[in-house]
């Protein structure tokens, strides 16, 4: 299983859209605006060839951005055409789903976790902290999708930081920040639980994430809420 359903898929790519797009034959590449590979590289969207993939290199260069392309682990034949022009594996990643009604079984405690739209100040100064730069952020305000930030609070304080959108039945989260001195105390799960109590009164049904295949304490938590991993995929860089 390493390309998730049709629906989680779409909800993958409509809830962290890139700047712009362009076709290069059977490969769409992303403009990324210094938000990171995900919105910056060239992925499949059709059968595509060396000529295409000149072409995405090309587009890329013209945009600022090194030669880097996406692919779902069972797309065997591009990532082998990857392999032998020069491009190597980084950053293995995980798509992980679970029902909203694993989630929505009970309410976080009294004002730990909120949903909101603008983000605030500290919400963004929360994800400054961590990776999430204004160029990510910037991500968040093209959604044109059903979105909220999810503030966090532990011990009066605001702790962390996370972004939700909606597509179709799916909603994904992103962006989940906690600040150090408030990890391993369980704020993760509750704001989860927020986004996916918002989720459910906008009619989606299942909630989805990326997760790094190294970010092993991320896992676990997400593996404790009941999520499962239904895809896969890598970016390849020359």
């Amino acid at each position: 299983m390493a390309r998730p359903d049709a629906d989680l898929e779409a909800a993958f790519e409509a809830t962290w859209p890139p700047a712009e797009t362009r076709r290069c034959g059977g490969l769409l590449v992303g403009r990324g605006l210094g938000a990171g590979g995900r919105v910056s590289a060239a992925r499949g969207i059709g059968p595509w060839n060396a000529g295409d993939l000149a072409a995405a290199e090309a587009q890329q260069a013209a945009w600022g951005q090194p030669p880097l392309v996406r692919a779902w682990d069972d797309e065997a034949g591009p990532i082998a055409a990857l392999t032998a022009g020069g491009y190597v594996v980084e950053t293995p990643t995980l798509v992980m789903e679970a029902p909203l009604a694993l989630l929505t079984d009970r309410r976080p405690p009294p004002v730990t976790a909120f949903a909101i739209w603008p983000p605030l100040a500290i919400q963004r100064r929360i994800w400054e902290a961590g990776s999430i730069t204004p160029a990510r952020q910037a991500v968040m305000d093209r959604v044109t999708g059903p979105k909220a930030a999810i503030l966090g609070r532990l011990r009066d304080r605001a702790a962390g930081a996370g972004f939700v959108a909606v597509h179709g039945p799916v909603a994904m989260v992103h962006a989940l920040e906690v600040l150090p001195a408030f990890r391993r105390q369980g704020l993760a799960g509750w704001m989860m639980r927020q986004a996916a109590f918002w989720a459910a009164d906008l009619g989606a049904v299942r909630m989805g994430l990326a997760v790094s295949h190294a970010n092993s304490a991320a896992r676990a938590t997400y593996e404790a809420l009941g999520f499962t991993v239904a895809g896969s995929y890598a970016y390849y860089r020359r």
